[in-house]
């Protein structure tokens, strides 16, 4: 089965954001007395979450090309935070690290290349400082999402800044795939990498630091992954090389839960990984899946022991199928993610495909706009989960069917507290 993740969505971006800049009527969801598609008035919890993931690489969501003035920039973010609080959201995830630059002054890093066009171009604001600012003003958290690993899409280090970290150490760096990614298996790097994220923790009134789904990166056919050297160094203790990568990584996610917890007590440490940890035709323990990809096995990631030990806050596992898929339905994902979550502590927000449903797909289910209003009425049956993240800002403003519109109308009817 094709993995369905978000690589397939980093074109058509442009032209999206001035939708949102069209006034307060675009994309408004319905009123608060709207009825349920069974026309019950829907009963919301007390509290949970309710977020928009913002993406900033490539373009995605926001700003909605490179190089754009300083005052058009702010006034596309604020009026993507305007558009979460019209869809009763109360939560916003913004990508602040996209690939080992900042969108923020950073100490160590280059100003992103998808602000100015230009990477280390200045450009003349705050966007993170801005963001904080005004997601609280308009009662919104703000979880700053950054990426580990990733450095460029490309492999040639000279198309870096000079000052780039990753110029500066070459031996740093792993050419894979036609893109260039830091080594996880370089002690490092690893304290490099936080020191990096929690240069923005330090300084901002973050509520959450938040990581997505890459980690060792995705597999590419016929190609490898050439961590030998950093191996022979550094993985003798280990059974195997898939041992050491996944201790590589429990070990970034471990320490950093520890600074965060640390350094800013009142944020929260979360994850958004691929849903499927294992399949259980592999491992008992997995979920009734048959997904091309697992993070256990493929990413090295044991999103399972995170939560299990506590390392996390909360999860957000990309659920991105439809109800009924036949190698990975969602109605077996979530029931999975809930029973590990179970007695944990950590909080289970499920990560929802917004970017799916449309009036053109080839799949039925997301042809029609009640799929993802479903989903949410499901995913509420199991007291385990705790709200729903939705991928992302330009389908929060596009909503092409009126999915959104409808889980907004059936079960958001009036504003909440996050969970």
């Amino acid at each position: 089965m094709a993995r369905i993740g978000r690589r397939e969505l980093l074109a058509g971006a442009a032209g999206v954001i001035a939708a949102a800049t069209a006034g307060p009527g675009a994309a408004a969801a319905p009123g608060p007395s709207a009825p349920t598609a069974g026309g019950i008035p829907a009963r919301a919890p007390v509290a949970e979450f309710r977020g928009m993931w913002i993406a900033s690489v490539f373009n995605v969501d926001w700003p909605s090309r490179s190089g754009l003035s300083a005052a058009r920039q702010r006034a596309e973010l604020i009026a993507l935070l305007d558009t979460a609080v019209r869809r009763r959201l109360n939560a916003v995830v913004l990508q602040v690290r996209p690939a080992a630059d900042a969108l923020w002054p950073s100490r160590l890093e280059p100003w992103s290349q998808w602000l100015t066009g230009e990477q280390g171009g200045d450009p003349g604001w705050d966007p993170l400082g801005t963001a904080v600012a005004e997601a609280h003003a308009r009662g919104l958290q703000l979880h700053a999402w950054f990426n580990p690993y990733r450095v460029a899409s490309h492999t040639d280090l000279d198309r870096l800044v000079p000052e780039h970290p990753a110029r500066r150490n070459p031996d740093w760096t792993v050419e894979y795939g036609g893109k260039l990614y830091y080594n996880p298996g370089l002690p490092e790097v690893r304290l490099f990498v936080q020191e990096a994220m929690l240069d923005a923790v330090s300084r901002y009134a973050v509520d959450g630091v938040h990581w997505d789904d890459y980690f060792y990166p995705y597999p590419v056919a016929g190609e490898y992954f050439d961590d030998d050297e950093a191996y022979e160094l550094h993985g003798a203790d280990f059974t195997s090389r898939a041992a050491w990568r996944r201790h590589n990584i429990d070990t970034l996610v471990r320490e950093m839960s520890a600074r965060v917890r640390s350094l800013r007590p009142a944020a929260r440490f979360g994850i958004s990984p691929f849903a499927v940890w294992r399949n259980s035709d592999v491992d008992p323990l997995g979920s009734p899946t048959r997904a091309g990809v697992a993070t256990y096995d493929d990413l090295y990631a044991d999103t399972r022991r995170w939560v299990k030990e506590r390392w996390i806050d909360y999860v957000v596992p990309q659920a991105y199928w439809h109800i009924g898929h036949p190698t990975a339905d969602y109605a077996d994902v979530v029931p999975w993610w809930a029973r590990t979550v179970a007695g944990t502590g950590v909080r289970l927000y499920v990560g929802e495909a917004l970017y799916r449903a449309d009036p053109d797909s080839p799949t039925a289910a997301w042809r029609d706009p009640r799929e993802l209003s479903r989903h949410v009425t499901f995913a509420r049956k199991h007291p385990e989960v705790r709200g729903h993240v939705w991928f992302s800002a330009k389908h929060v403003v596009a909503d092409p069917n009126g999915a959104m519109a409808r889980v907004v109308a059936d079960h958001y009817p009036t504003a909440l507290p996050p969970a």
